[in-house]
């Protein structure tokens, strides 16, 4: 029975992640800031292992935890919205995750597979994103996104090891922050509150945060490597999504488009091709 060892397990993504990893025939390492009670239910976790930071623990640490484990999920990141895209939380995460790394190659794993985010790719374009299509990360945490994918890949390269990078589009659904975008809306909309938002046109690639994790957790356990999109390859404008939102409780009503100014650094159209499960 292989042995996965993942990080970030009890985050939004995390979650979904080890949800789908534990129906399989799986043995589950977690690193977690929650203690085993938390874990519980999940009758494939066999080690809980604690820790306050993750990205700033020692190599010896790095090196324990990675003893006797075929594959790794690292799905841990500092990601706290209104703040993680300029955060200098981003580096630490950065440095941590070239540390671990670098101890995951050396007790030689078999694959190492890594979470990025499709703001790596060059938004100004107007056509869906491959996992070839041109990088120009602008944001603090693209950049370092976009660096542990470049720094990572030579790495794992130079030691033979596999290595995935599954870049993440537009997440909404079941443990979502009530600052993000869907959750604002179900939440005003149920207790029949305004709200105003942007033009509306922007086309985003929305998927639900269980299929993600489960896109994941099987492209980690497949022969897949190298760059993956982890999206629909659907584009919807957010005119459509808070339509269809608004909707289910029958209150279109309560939409204010053009109430808030559209920002101009932000893409009109972020859409990805679907990378596929290579068995």
């Amino acid at each position: 029975m292989k042995t996965i060892l993942l990080t970030g397990a009890t985050g939004f993504l995390g979650k979904k992640i080890l949800d789908d990893l534990n129906s399989k025939d799986i043995n589950i390492h977690v690193i977690s800031r929650k203690d085993e009670s938390f874990f519980s239910g999940y009758r494939n976790v066999t080690k809980v292992i604690k820790t306050k930071n993750f990205f700033t623990q020692n190599s010896k640490w790095y090196a324990n935890i990675c003893k006797d484990v075929n594959i790794i999920v690292h799905a841990a990141w500092y990601a706290e919205p209104g703040k993680y895209l300029e955060s200098n939380i981003n580096i630490e995460c950065l440095s941590g995750t070239i540390n671990f790394a670098k101890a995951a190659a050396e007790q030689k794993v078999d694959k190492f597979v890594g979470v990025g985010t499709c703001f790596e790719y060059d938004l100004t374009s107007s056509v869906p994103l491959k996992t070839d299509s041109k990088l120009d990360p602008l944001f603090l945490y693209s950049i370092t996104k976009n660096s542990t994918f470049q720094i990572l890949k030579k790495l794992f390269e130079n030691k033979k090891i596999d290595f995935l990078w599954t870049r993440v589009f537009y997440l909404y659904g079941d443990g979502e922050d009530s600052r993000k975008l869907v959750a604002v809306l179900r939440s005003k909309l149920s207790i029949g509150k305004v709200v105003e938002l942007t033009s509306g046109n922007q086309i985003r690639d929305f998927m639900d945060v269980k299929s993600a994790g489960s896109l994941i957790a099987n492209a980690a356990i497949s022969k897949n490597v190298g760059p993956f999109n982890v999206c629909s390859g659907v584009g919807i404008s957010i005119r459509e999504l808070a339509e269809n939102i608004a909707d289910e409780y029958g209150r279109r009503d309560l939409l204010l488009f053009g109430a808030r100014k559209d920002n101009l650094t932000d893409s009109p159209y972020v859409v990805g091709i679907k990378s596929e499960i290579i068995k």
